[in-house]
């Protein structure tokens, strides 16, 4: 029989004549090597053959070696086979066994893996945050690791989110990854990344030049607008510069058959044999007011040729392009270097043929770009499809680079997909999306979105019922949205002066962060629009940069700079510069002085700038909140982002709020948010049909509501079979239907989601057209432009109980730790200095109190507790009581 010691040695022992005595002996597998190396056996498995063979089979992290010998021989016969990495196996079992006649030993390992890496990253203005979800093995249990650096710092690193994983990955597997070397994921399940490129690109102008190709006649199209006019009394107005650098006016021309204001126009409408494109007229229109002639004659009338569009109505068909002229013209553009292209035509929403053409010949001749407003967006109204299509065909080129750059850092198998790992990127809509079908337009706001998705999912409990407001403070500006159940989206928005048709979160931005710099003009104190950024930075960053928030929630002493990121200096292992930042506020507050005669401090200067940022910050709440109708204090306030928490309970204070939510990664959220995000497609058509609801009109498909259901139903099967094809299971798929309605003789249309339970949207449009205008026009008939779905793919199924409905059932009690903390004097509003306690958070248990004054600090964050206000500790989160 064998034995085999807890240190690796394996002793055979022989019984004869009643007497036990030890045969042979292997004094440790884990000395043993194998081509020179050691074997290091991590766990191992004996058997004895019927003819005296001592087999041992033993594993190591990605060998299999089977040691065979006769007793006089023992533990000199070595065999071994490459295997599968253990390094990430939770459990695994190990067998020798041999065939019936013995003539062949067998070994194996059977394991059950823990899952591979995911990685997280969120690129900000100013901060990248990176986090690496590192499953279980039968080594280590399951972590986190939490990297934040800087997004720019171009001495140092060339992209911030590679650096980022780099670094995690070079913690995981304890070997540090240099710089120089393609990264290689086939440990990772997947990447998500949000980022900033295209809206800086926007923001900036930087953006690829590229061509508005249109109808012909509507060349100022984007230049005329829709005429608004948002700062009439202004003296001087400066009008945004459109994106485009040049326009091609196609030769071509549609229109619709008829006019839907005219009183008799469903009964004169042209109808067809069915609802397919390529229908036949069963009935011509009957109006009197023809299309347009497309004869050259003015005295004979030629009656151009219709068609169904997308809608269902009926498109005359005035001039067709010709396709020879256009591919000379976008050869002509191709050869004086342009490769985007932005295509808008007349009723494209409706009748995209012409679109198309003009796209598959620009492929054609070499465009590797090409925007489609009916593709992107196909809805009515040809001024935002055409902005939005300029601005896709503006941002997407400056995507598709960043993209490509990111890529060039990894092993090729990331990009062709042998490596297995996904690559998501998260959406303006708070969906996460595959690289094929991430473009400009859907980019906009990525970085906020992956933010509010967090916040939403880890603040709101449905039994406590109240809304949450979400305010994210970060490095270059401010993000504020609002949470009841429910993600709230806007289909149309304006950026710095673009206006982008596509759906996204409603997202309120102020241009005021922890980077935001500090001036005194005029006599006021200013803080923004403008930022440091990450590059030069605060004055503390030690690059000779401004003065900024962080800088003033520095000098007052609310910043720890015990674990403040040592991510500064010229060898990365710095801490924030506290006397760069005191002598730059003594400057200033003798230049105050000077001007004003009076004889502030430099705590009175800095306060008096953190008021002006907090009250700035506090508007786009209220616009949020009170301008539509909500009582703001009955609101909760989710806290994130890296400087939320410095500022959290005075900004609650002011705006009424009792009760503020900061979730332990609150610092990180928008990174983390997309590890709780859906995959999510969308599919939209146009549609003209007005709403007469009836229940059980669905089921006739003759009724504009079964016309309408028809029409959900085919776009609700064409988004769920993608995420099919993309692996989801169906019962993980979930599928909404919109409907954009308005009334009759209004242009405003509101995008309103069909009940579950019932075709009644007629109901939800009224509640809240109510709701934003304060009054429904009743009598008058609803329109229905557009029917739109959206599949959501669920990633997850449950974050557990609440943080609300956790903190509910906890009694909570005075921190011990308090007294034994560290003590500093910390300046806050209308107390001046006071003696306040430091603790780690990681010294807190759940159940703890700490009232303030106080901050609270780990390694991303920093929470400042004001005097009247108590941080109550919980598992996963913080609940400032205010």
């Amino acid at each position: 029989m064998t034995l085999l010691n807890a240190d690796g040695k394996v002793v055979l022992w022989k019984w004869a004549d009643g007497v036990l005595s030890q045969a042979a002996h292997i004094d440790s597998l884990k000395d043993i090597t194998i081509d020179g190396e050691p074997f290091g056996a991590e766990v191992w498995k004996t058997a004895i053959h019927p003819d005296g063979t001592v087999f041992v089979a033993a594993a190591s992290d990605n060998r299999l070696a089977l040691f065979s010998a006769l007793p006089e021989s023992f533990g000199k016969g070595i065999r071994h086979f490459k295997i599968t990495s253990l390094d990430h196996c939770a459990m695994f079992g190990l067998s020798v066994a041999f065939n019936h006649d013995g003539t062949n030993t067998i070994a194996f390992v059977a394991g059950v893996f823990g899952g591979h890496m995911e990685l997280l990253t969120d690129r900000g203005g100013t901060f990248t945050d990176c986090i690496g979800r590192v499953p279980s093995t039968y080594k280590t249990p399951a972590r986190d690791i939490v990297v934040k650096l800087l997004s720019r710092d171009p001495a140092n690193y060339r992209d911030a989110p590679t650096e980022g994983i780099r670094r995690i990955l070079s913690i995981a597997s304890g070997r540090d990854i240099p710089r120089s070397e393609k990264i290689e994921t086939s440990s990772i399940e997947y990447i998500r990344l949000s980022t900033t490129v295209a809206t800086n690109a926007l923001l900036e102008r930087d953006g690829e030049k590229h061509v508005l190709v249109t109808t012909r006649g509507f060349g100022d199209i984007v230049q005329i607008g829709n005429q608004a006019r948002p700062s009439i009394f202004d003296l001087a107005i400066n009008k945004p510069d459109v994106l485009y650098s040049d326009v091609l006016e196609v030769d071509e021309r549609v229109t619709l058959v008829g006019y839907t204001s005219e009183p008799q126009s469903r009964e004169h409408a042209v109808q067809f044999s069915s609802h397919e494109r390529d229908a036949s007229i069963i009935k011509p229109y009957t109006g009197t007011d023809l299309p347009p002639s497309t004869g050259g004659s003015a005295d004979a009338y030629v009656a151009p040729e219709i068609v169904q569009g997308e809608s269902g109505e009926a498109v005359a068909i005035l001039k067709r392009p010709d396709e020879s002229v256009i591919r000379a013209d976008l050869q002509r553009f191709f050869d004086q270097g342009y490769r985007s292209l932005a295509i808008v035509f007349v009723h494209s929403y409706t009748f995209p043929d012409h679109e198309q053409m003009v796209k598959r010949i620009a492929k054609e001749v070499g465009f590797p770009s090409v925007s489609c407003s009916a593709e992107l967006m196909p809805m009515i109204k040809m001024v935002p499809r055409a902005t939005s299509a300029t601005a896709d065909a503006y941002l997407t080129p400056v995507l598709q680079a960043y993209i490509d750059s990111f890529f060039s850092g990894f092993d090729p198998s990331l990009r062709d997909g042998t490596a297995g790992t996904r690559v998501e990127f998260m959406m303006s809509d708070g969906g996460l999306t595959s690289v094929e079908h991430f473009s400009g337009l859907k980019s906009v706001i990525s970085g906020p979105a992956g933010g509010v998705v967090g916040m939403a999912l880890t603040s709101y409990d449905k039994d406590d019922g109240r809304p949450i407001v979400g305010f994210d403070m970060g490095g270059t500006s401010t993000d504020v949205s609002r949470y009841a159940g429910k993600f709230e989206q806007v289909m149309e928005t304006t950026i710095d002066g673009v206006t982008i048709q596509s759906p996204q979160l409603d997202v309120n931005t102020v241009a005021s962060g922890g980077s935001s710099r500090l001036f005194f003009r005029n006599g006021l104190f200013v803080v923004g629009p403008e930022s440091a950024s990450a590059h030069p930075g605060p004055t503390c960053y030690r690059k000779g940069g401004p003065l900024t928030i962080t800088d003033a929630n520095l000098v007052t002493g609310r910043l720890a700079t015990e674990m403040f990121p040592r991510i500064f200096g010229p060898n990365e292992n710095e801490g924030p510069d506290l006397e760069a930042s005191t002598r730059a506020f003594e400057a200033l507050t003798r230049t105050i002085n000077a001007e004003t005669g009076r004889n502030m401090s430099v705590d009175d200067v800095a306060l008096g700038f953190i008021r002006v940022a907090n009250e700035t910050m506090a508007r786009p709440i209220r616009a949020l909140t009170q301008a539509r109708g909500y009582s703001t204090s009955k609101h909760v306030l989710a806290s994130f982002g890296g400087a939320g928490g410095q500022h959290a309970c005075a900004i609650a204070r002011s705006l009424g709020i009792s009760t503020v939510l900061i979730h332990r990664y609150s610092s990180i959220l928008s990174a983390y948010g997309m590890a709780l995000a859906d995959r999510v497609f969308e599919a939209q058509q146009p549609c003209s049909e007005t709403w007469k609801y009836q229940a059980g009109a669905e089921e006739d498909a003759s009724t504009p509501l079964g016309r309408i259901r028809r029409r959900a139903d085919a776009l609700a099967e064409r988004a769920a079979g993608e995420l099919r094809r993309q692996g989801f299971s169906p019962e993980r798929i979930h599928v909404d239907v919109l409907l954009n309605m308005r009334y009759d003789g209004t242009d405003t249309a509101l995008m309103t989601a069909k009940p579950a339970d019932s075709w009644d949207v007629e109901s939800a449009f009224v509640a809240t057209y109510r709701r934003e205008f304060g009054f429904v026009l009743t009598g008058r008939d609803i329109l229905v432009d557009d029917v739109r779905v959206r599949a959501v793919g669920r990633t997850f199924d449950s974050l557990g109980p609440s943080a609300l409905a956790e903190h509910a059932k906890l009694e909570f009690t005075r921190a011990t730790v308090i007294d034994s903390s560290n003590k500093r004097e910390v300046c806050f509003d209308g107390h001046g200095r006071i003696t306040t306690s430091i603790v780690r958070l990681a010294d807190l248990k759940k159940g703890d109190a700490v009232p303030g004054p106080a901050i609270l600090i780990d390694e991303t964050q920093t929470i400042l507790v004001e005097p009247g206000s108590e941080a109550h500790i919980l598992s996963e989160a913080v609940l400032l009581a205010i």
